[in-house]
């Protein structure tokens, strides 16, 4: 596969620039409002409450997957990225008049977060039905790079415009991205793959939702892939997004530029990852690529947990982000790959109930932190990750680590 096999898909060279967007909004957003929250209510625990709404919705992402096998994704798609467009122009009024509380903030981050978290797994779904599967993860690495990429830009350009230029411009440049996205997300397609769904016997939500568990339930590679997602949202992704603007203020002694460069480094690193995936130059065994990239950014965590330096810190976030990167998009290429098209949706849904990992992780850290300390609460945090890894692929190895596993031939 070379990299413009995926842009002569005319769905995908809309689907990218769509992504991008989004993705640039959607990291602008959470430094603005991150950076907002702590320096305007000064708690930690604060913080972390809005971090976890942000992820509200992977509680119902399931259901968003049965809309999505019954309605189509493009449709989904198109009306999320409406609703974020619409709620960015009413945070850029609201701060124009001055009327922007940390109260104010949570509530409309627990709106945003009711669709935010489904947001990915539509974009995935999208990809597996509108390209050949010869190309998925390639295409899917390719597909990171926007959002890695907009980490970068989102993260320094976030930080830069509310330092120069105050909450109100940072926000009108916010809700033009995400109209652009809104515009662009109409040009896309929900492929061929969508008529076969459209053909199975149509059953109730419920019901749809009972399928789909029993399904992920008897496939020990969809468990797998499930249990490693979780382990990664609670125990590893809290220190890397939501509790950054803790780290960068009360640990590295910094200001919002130097939260960007922080946030940057992580998706610099995540970027490479995706580039090297993107690239086809190396033979990857997914399963196996993506435990022990999972492994390796438990490690490092580790090592961020007790570092005190700034350089020292962009340096690891570097490196976690690219473990990062090449445990994700393995993972989401094993799951797509070992589901019936029928299925893709709901499957896809429930693997972002991984992501209430995060939230729960966020909100566990924020007393253990006020009782024992960041340095003392990341390291366990890490510790405990990198021994439930392992021990996670002790238990499947049949199926995600044996170098003949399904799960393991090339893709």
């Amino acid at each position: 596969m070379h990299w413009r096999d995926p842009f002569r898909v005319r769905s995908f060279r809309f689907q990218w620039p769509a992504d991008l967007t989004t993705s640039w909004a959607f990291e602008m957003e959470s430094i603005v409002l991150g950076w907002f929250i702590l320096v305007e209510s000064g708690s930690v625990m604060m913080l972390v409450v809005f971090g976890s709404l942000q992820y509200l919705g992977s509680l119902v992402s399931p259901m968003f997957g049965v809309l999505g096998d019954r309605l189509g994704y493009r449709r989904m798609l198109v009306l999320s990225r409406a609703l974020y467009a619409a709620l960015a122009a009413t945070f850029m009024l609201l701060a124009w008049a001055q009327a922007l509380t940390p109260m104010i903030v949570l509530f409309m981050a627990a709106l945003a977060g009711l669709v935010r978290p489904s947001d990915m797994m539509m974009r995935n779904a999208l990809i597996a039905q509108t390209l050949p599967p010869r190309h998925l993860l390639g295409t899917l690495g390719i597909s990171r790079i926007t959002s890695d990429s907009a980490r970068i830009a989102g993260a320094l350009a976030g930080a830069g415009v509310v330092a120069w230029l105050g909450m109100t411009w940072a926000y009108a440049l916010i809700t033009a991205l995400y109209t652009l996205s809104f515009v662009l997300s109409r040009g896309v397609s929900d492929g061929p793959a969508q008529t076969a769904v459209k053909d199975t016997p149509r059953l109730s939500p419920v019901r749809d939702l009972q399928l789909a568990f029993g399904y992920v339930w008897t496939r020990p590679v969809l468990m797998a892939a499930m249990a490693l997602a979780f382990l990664v949202n609670l125990l590893a992704f809290p220190f890397s997004l939501g509790l950054l603007p803790y780290v960068a203020k009360n640990i590295y002694l910094t200001d919002q530029t130097g939260l960007g460069w922080l946030g940057a480094s992580f998706a610099f690193g995540g970027l490479v990852g995706s580039v090297v995936l993107s690239s086809h130059r190396f033979a990857f065994r997914a399963a196996q690529t993506m435990v022990l990239a999972g492994a390796v950014w438990f490690a490092v965590d580790v090592l961020f947990a007790f570092s005190t330096h700034l350089g020292v810190g962009m340096a690891l976030l570097c490196v976690a982000g690219l473990a990062q990167s090449l445990s994700m998009t393995p993972l989401a290429a094993v799951m797509l790959r070992a589901t019936e098209p029928a299925y893709r949706g709901r499957v896809m849904g429930m693997r972002m109930l991984a992501i209430w990992g995060l939230p729960l992780g966020l909100l566990l850290s924020g007393p253990l932190i006020d009782r024992w300390g960041y340095a003392a609460t990341a390291g366990v945090y890490s510790a405990l990750g990198l021994l439930l890894t392992g021990a996670m692929a002790v238990y499947w190895r049949a199926h995600i680590w044996d170098a003949k596993a399904p799960a393991n031939a090339p893709l």
